[in-house]
């Protein structure tokens, strides 16, 4: 079935205070830079609080996930639990019309939605109540025929059954979910036959139905109230870590330890500032490395040249001399072997020209010396390419007409120095393994959308398949 945004949108989404709080909880479930795992669940909770997932919702949680819009999109459009169109106020009911339901009575359930709701599926009712949908297998053949509504599943119904239902919530109650018939769970309607001795602690409904009917939480949720109840991880099993991350999520506090992961509203923040200081303290520290005079250099060079021959000072570019890396790191140490100004000053050198980038900066150095110094992540593989500091004429190529880059990867790429097709098209292998491993939450993105041989033929003034898309606006 074709599923499109609705033709009529909002203008803007947020989450509730306290659904945020909710939203921001979920995400110390994941390691750091997985955050997108959690783009289901905030998904469904913007869908409850909205009763429909809108287009402003959508990228309301890409922009939380670090996420391209399109690619929450897709999540949003494949699953049919996500409804893209306005519903019923109270609720919209989801009849499974598969093979066991279908030999069961699906077709009258489905027959009482037409009568008491609509005539036609995804049509709100006459009061603005109700709506309704034939949905593909809900899994629960074994209680055949059901609908789910909202998280709930309604099973073993009859036609007559299904008709009170939908006017005891049309009447502003909520029916118990679980078998309608009479029985526990999935067993014979009869009563046990073997197992019994489970039936001393089991509770009045089955634990699905039990913990909707304990919270209340069935049809509609009560705004934010699971707040503390799906953060498990923050309780007294949780390690140290998992509960201040969690601690602090749902506080909207920073975490005390260094190490523990900010939310992703503030690494987005965050983001956006660090590539232009990066850029600027890389450009200090190249004249500082290269310019003529460096006495602290020359000091440390001495210094080190001394420690290894036993010697007061060392020629200029002798052994021992620090290589300092665009980042403000110190390349490892580069010793000659034997003795020697001869054999000191070749070694630095080489060490010098192996960290040396194509526009004639300062690679990146080891990743235990920028680890140790700048108390950044380690150093990534590959060369950086060749980069500029504004867009040429103040005008920068539209990167979003490469398959795989979105709003937020133009922005990222932007910021570290990319406008144009023809930047794209020159990277080298190593550039773009370069490019890849610094892609924060993309990583891996530009070689397998394959950017490069798109932007040849962009930048050569060609049209590719997708771009083409991009011009006549079909793209989202």
């Amino acid at each position: 079935m074709l599923r499109r945004l609705y033709h009529e949108q909002p203008e803007s989404f947020a989450f509730t205070p306290a659904n945020k709080a909710w939203a921001e909880a979920q995400l110390t479930k994941y390691p750091e830079g997985r955050e997108a795992s959690a783009v289901i669940p905030l998904l469904w909770r913007a869908q409850e609080q909205e009763g429909w997932l809108t287009r402003p919702a959508i990228e309301h949680v890409a922009d939380m996930l670090g996420m391209a819009d399109i690619r929450v999109l897709e999540v949003a459009s494949f699953y049919f639990m996500f409804q893209l169109q306005p519903v019923g106020s109270v609720a919209h009911i989801q009849v499974c019309g598969t093979t066991s339901c279908m030999i069961c009575g699906a077709e009258d359930l489905m027959a009482v939605c037409q009568e008491k709701i609509a005539a036609n599926p995804h049509e709100i009712s006459a009061d603005g109540k109700l709506s309704w949908e034939e949905v593909e297998c809900l899994g629960s053949c074994a209680n055949a025929p059901m609908a789910q509504i909202g998280k709930d599943y309604y099973e073993d119904l009859t036609a007559e059954r299904f008709g009170e239902i939908i006017e005891e919530l049309r009447a502003g109650k909520v029916p118990v979910p679980g078998p309608q018939n009479g029985r526990y769970a999935a067993e014979p309607l009869s009563g046990l036959t073997s197992l019994t001795e489970h039936d001393s602690g089991k509770t009045k409904y089955n634990a699905s139905v039990q913990l909707a009917t304990d919270l209340g939480d069935t049809v509609k949720r009560i705004d934010g109230q699971e707040v503390p109840l799906l953060t498990p991880w923050s309780g007294k099993n949780a390690t140290p870590t998992s509960r201040e991350r969690a601690d602090a999520a749902a506080t909207g506090s920073k975490p005390v330890k260094a190490e523990t992961p900010k939310s992703s509203v503030q690494q987005d923040a965050e983001a956006k500032k660090k590539p232009a200081a990066k850029e600027k303290q890389a450009e200090a520290d190249h004249e500082k490395v290269d310019g003529e005079g460096d006495a602290e250099r020359k000091a440390d060079a001495g210094k080190e040249s001394a420690d290894a021959k036993g010697q007061a000072t060392a020629p200029a570019g002798g052994a021992g001399e620090d290589v300092t890396s665009k980042d403000g790191g110190k390349a490892s140490e580069a010793k000659a072997s034997k003795p020697g100004p001869k054999a000191g000053a070749d070694k630095a050198t080489a060490s010098a020209d192996d960290t040396t980038g194509k526009a004639g900066k300062k690679a990146p150095a080891s990743a235990e010396a920028r680890t140790e110094t700048s108390g950044e992540a380690p150093a990534s593989a590959g060369s950086k390419p060749e980069t500029l500091s504004a867009a040429r004429g103040g005008k920068a190529d539209n990167l979003k007409s490469i398959k795989g880059v979105g709003p937020k990867l133009e922005k990222l790429l932007n910021s570290m120095g990319f406008y144009h097709f023809d930047q794209i098209a020159k990277w080298s292998d190593e550039e773009l393994e370069w490019v890849d491993e610094n892609l924060e939450g993309f990583k891996g993105r530009a070689r397998r959308d394959e950017w490069v041989s798109q932007a040849k033929v962009l930048a050569e003034g060609g049209e590719t398949e997708f771009s083409g898309r991009v011009k006549k606006g079909d793209v989202y």
